[in-house]
């Protein structure tokens, strides 16, 4: 039988109940679930995740993981599991084993379901966190959004369908 003190009572110790590998993130004590992603998503992100990953086995700069893998903000507060995650070598120090803690360098998103989701309560919680390079993707139809943090607001960058300009790596990938 449980005990009163045993019932969780923020969204972040719901979070910390959830099996390894729940795909779940929490922003602003808002627990938010997502299904699992289509074959479209799946096939672009990795396909994106290999690139980025040769590109880094060649220059050393820093390491990318993929979803799912927590990334906890705003002191342990929120936690996003965002589809690419780069950090250079410099902040490699936020690579923890439970996850990453505190901003990388850039964060990729694919759209899902919910589209609204990642267009704007995570592009507000990315910003407030002062993570420099944002990009999304449409992966129905390739359309990229880029954002470059800028005096602590992003800035829309100029972007081409299937084509991905990252700042922080130098380095250019069609997809």
């Amino acid at each position: 039988m449980s005990n009163i003190t045993d019932i969780p009572r923020t969204a972040m110790e719901v979070f910390n109940m959830l099996p390894e590998g729940t795909r779940c993130e929490v922003i602003d004590n808002t627990l938010y679930m997502s299904p699992s992603p289509s074959t479209n998503h799946q096939d672009i992100l990795g396909d994106i995740f290999f690139k980025i990953k040769q590109i880094l086995n060649q220059n050393g700069a820093g390491k990318v993981f993929i979803a799912p893998l927590d990334v906890y903000l705003s002191s342990e507060t929120d936690v996003v599991q965002p589809d690419i995650i780069y950090i250079s070598k410099n902040k490699s120090d936020i690579i923890q084993k439970k996850g990453i803690y505190g901003a990388p360098d850039l964060v990729v998103e694919l759209l899902s379901v919910n589209k609204d989701y990642d267009t704007r309560k995570k592009f507000e919680l990315y910003q407030k966190n002062q993570i420099a390079e944002y990009i999304i993707i449409n992966p129905d139809t390739k359309e990229v959004w880029h954002y470059i943090l800028a005096d602590g607001k992003y800035l829309q960058l100029p972007s081409e369908s299937g084509k991905l300009v990252f700042k922080s790596l130098a380095s250019v990938i069609n997809f």
